[in-house]
């Protein structure tokens, strides 16, 4: 394997999406990931569908493909004393270990943080849980939609306050698994001065808290409870989505400069009082919205995003995902990649998002990507790389 991660070894405990998507991004750097499943069952999402894809004998889910390329899977029962041998020999090769059972699972199977440790002091430990592994509510299950609406994400989303949304994708388990992905390499670095691994732990709650981002400071020091307001933004004006001649567009008008560009375009006078400033703007938004709007009625979007752009003035349409997918700007940066998959054949998948060029600026983005793996694939390609059978793991320990 290639990637700044090559050589890194990740068992991933995990199950659903947030420390799925953790170890998805290790593997997509470089790291060889090992991901551990139920017998006969597999990782929740397998079953999550329709869509299915496959013939009826091996159907994958589409669900479960977004979330794990880059990997191996072996089938354990914890609750079986050899499986749990195996396990604890894979943790003594291992530098990463992630989970997301609720707080006491893995200590009831006697994988505590400290027994973790003694069985490799180098190992660092990813742990997600819904709502904190500790206070009042520590111990409660968590699912992306409960976190989006008790972490105040929904209350920010949708057309009114009357009309809360969650957003389209189950975001607050891709953030745990980013903000945890990044914990993991913090704590793989500060290993090597330290030579010990360490916990690192995140939350669905904490992930959604931690992009707030204007809408917490907005609370925790102008005390302003923001609420839904559609497609506008409520602290810059105009920011946002517009009805043009023949459809929408979006428009993101951040500074007096694009201000005054953007009158030029469409012929209003920027120093009205009402639009003089951003302030302004965001008072009289409404009048704003509808001036703007009668403005780009003459027009076809098209057009419209012709002079905008040609104005600077930053501007786009709204894309389906089909049309994501085909824009010649999606694949030029590598965002599809396509894989082998044992039993689907030649398959496409939405690619990782960063990119990695050296001082020539030749890139060095790995470009070996694995298909999904399939339920228990790689057991007996782990075991024989353990070198060790399980009889043999259950003897050591």
């Amino acid at each position: 394997m290639t990637g700044p991660l090559a050589g890194v070894v990740v068992v991933d405990l995990s199950r659903a999406l947030a420390g799925p998507h953790a170890a998805m991004m290790l593997g997509d750097l470089g790291a060889h990931v090992i991901k551990v499943e139920s017998p006969g069952i597999g990782d929740d999402t397998r079953g999550w569908g329709p869509p299915f894809v496959g013939p009826p004998e091996a159907r994958e889910s589409t669900y479960f493909l977004s979330a794990n390329r880059n990997k191996q899977s072996i089938e354990l029962d914890l609750k079986n004393p050899d499986d749990l041998a195996t396990l604890r020999a894979m943790v003594r090769r291992a530098d990463v270990l992630i989970e997301n059972f609720r707080p006491g699972v893995l200590d009831r199977l006697g994988l505590d943080a400290a027994t973790l440790h003694e069985l490799n002091p180098r190992l660092v430990v990813l742990a997600i849980s819904g709502f904190g592994h500790d206070g009042p509510e520590g111990g409660r299950a968590g699912y992306d939609q409960i976190a989006q609406g008790e972490a105040g994400l929904m209350s920010v989303t949708g057309s009114s306050p009357d009309d809360v949304q969650r957003v389209g994708v189950p975001i607050g388990d891709l953030l745990a698994g980013m903000y945890g992905a990044y914990g993991v390499l913090a704590a793989l670095h500060e290993r090597e001065s330290t030579g010990s691994g360490q916990v690192v732990r995140t939350s669905l709650l904490a992930a959604i808290v931690g992009v707030h981002a204007f809408q917490g400071t907005r609370f925790t020091v102008a005390g302003e409870v923001g609420r839904a307001q559609g497609n506008h933004h409520p602290s810059v004006a105009p920011y946002g989505l517009f009805a043009t001649g023949d459809g929408r567009i979006q428009l993101a008008v951040g500074s007096e400069s694009l201000w005054r560009a953007l009158c030029g375009v469409i012929d209003l006078d920027p120093t009205s009082p009402e639009f003089a400033t951003n302030a302004a703007r965001v008072a009289h938004r409404e009048a704003l919205i509808a001036a703007i709007e009668r403005a780009f009625a003459e027009h076809s979007s098209a057009d419209l995003l012709a002079r905008l752009e040609a104005a600077g003035i930053p501007a786009g349409v709204v894309r389906s995902i089909d049309e994501v997918y085909e824009w010649a700007q999606t694949r030029s940066q590598g965002l599809v990649v396509e894989v082998e998959h044992p039993t689907l054949g030649t398959i496409e998948l939405p690619g990782p998002p960063l990119r990695f060029f050296d001082a020539d600026g030749i890139e060095q983005t790995r470009r070996d990507h694995v298909a999904p793996p399939t339920l228990g694939q790689h057991g007996d390609a782990v075991r024989a790389w353990l070198g060790e059978t399980p009889d043999e793991a259950s003897a050591e320990s």
